[in-house]
């Protein structure tokens, strides 16, 4: 069954939802997941069944509709869900961030008008800075907004990397709006485009190409996003007011990471699970390999990380749900998770031998999955920025 769940500050009735979500991944994730990824198949049945469970509502409050449940109940929520295949936490973690920052940001006819319908999981959310051109660089987008007649706006823009970019009805859009700002960090703003899921012209003015093809992370639709001419409003602004947008984004990239961080130890969870599981089954020399001192040593040191990456990731997320800035923490859990994941997953991989190699086996399946998790939200160089300029004010000399 793999490492005791965190139940520490959590209510019986979190914990009753922790359990319900492993019963969910062990029995209808786990057995599916490596023949789904193989087909490159959205995992429908498996989505339909977070929805009667209410994950996508997971963090929207009760008033609408939603379970109102804390970042650190989510985080382990997600982080059992990638245990069973990373993709599927993928399905809800942009999600997440939209809600989150229309939560955090929305006006309140924008919360009325999305929320409700976002947590039962009938409208769903991605979002969207990256470009082809900018990578981290996310003051080097060229996608823009012009001011029309009144309150109406034109959007013209290319943007990447979009998870959920087909099976979205909703996207957060960021572009640039030249609103005279003497910073061009406050010449961004963040808007609400709604359309139709699927690919081609899914609304007038938007195109979602079809799926750009993947070593790994497949299952999840993973797009581009074009916007020719879009027509929009005022109110479709995030907040209402242009010239907020990268502000919005870099809130929602903060929880963001406590989730990479989660699902970096879902993924690393499952890799170890995989490896003492074969370890104790696999001879060689006239016993089980567990048995040989080289592979007990990489046991430990798996579990070791994996336990690490967790701690790490639960005081991230206990951090803002207290209501305490977490950006160091975040950064240092989604640095040290993705890093100790793709670290166990390779052991694992080695353990296994040739037959790690096969993909009948599903570390091979995990192995093309974890390096998604060392750029996704945020590179390591990226992370050790934000760590590192942290720091130098914490400990600035007096």
């Amino acid at each position: 069954m793999g490492r005791i769940q965190t139940t520490d500050g959590l209510t019986e009735e979190q914990g009753e939802l922790l359990a319900l979500v492993r019963e969910f991944v062990d029995e209808q994730i786990i057995p599916v997941a490596t023949e789904l990824e193989h087909r490159d198949e959205y995992p429908t049945q498996i989505v339909e069944g977070m929805k009667e469970m209410g994950i996508f509502g997971l963090m929207i409050p009760e008033e609408y509709g939603g379970l109102g449940e804390s970042l650190l109940t989510y985080a382990l929520t997600v982080e059992e869900i990638a245990r069973g295949w990373m993709s599927v936490s993928g399905i809800i973690n942009t999600h997440f961030i939209v809600a989150y920052m229309l939560l955090q940001h929305g006006t309140e006819e924008q919360k009325q008008k999305y929320l409700p319908k976002m947590a039962t999981g009938e409208i769903r959310g991605a979002f969207s800075m990256s470009e082809p051109g900018c990578g981290s660089d996310v003051s080097a987008i060229k996608s823009k907004a012009v001011p029309g007649e009144g309150d109406a706006w034109t959007i013209n823009a290319q943007k990447m990397w979009l998870t959920n970019g087909g099976s979205s009805t909703l996207v957060a859009v960021l572009v640039k709006t030249d609103t005279g700002a003497d910073s061009v960090y406050k010449n961004m703003t963040t808007f609400l485009v709604e359309k139709e899921p699927g690919f081609g012209e899914v609304a007038p003015g938007v195109t979602v190409p079809g799926k750009i093809e993947k070593m790994g992370y497949k299952g999840v639709d993973t797009t581009e996003l074009v916007l020719d001419g879009y027509q929009t409003t005022t109110a479709q602004i995030l907040g209402g007011e242009p010239g907020k947008g990268f502000y919005q984004m870099m809130d929602g990239v903060e929880v963001g990471r406590v989730n990479v961080a989660a699902r970096a130890c879902g993924v690393a969870q499952r890799a170890f699970e995989l490896g003492i599981d074969y370890a104790q089954q696999r001879e060689t020399f006239g016993k089980k390999i567990v048995d040989h001192q080289a592979i007990l040593f990489r046991l430990a040191d798996m579990a070791t990380k994996c336990e690490a990456a967790h701690q790490m990731m639960v005081k991230a997320a206990r951090l803002k749900d207290k209501g305490e800035r977490n950006d160091l923490e975040a950064g240092m859990a989604k640095y040290l998770a993705a890093e100790y994941c793709a670290d166990v997953v390779e052991q694992s991989f080695r353990i296994h031998g040739g037959y790690g190699y096969s993909k009948e086996y599903e570390i091979e399946r995990l192995y093309r999955e974890a390096p998604m998790l060392l750029i996704g939200e945020g590179t390591a160089e990226i992370q050790k920025m934000i760590i590192g300029r942290r720091l130098l004010k914490d400990y600035a000399a007096r």
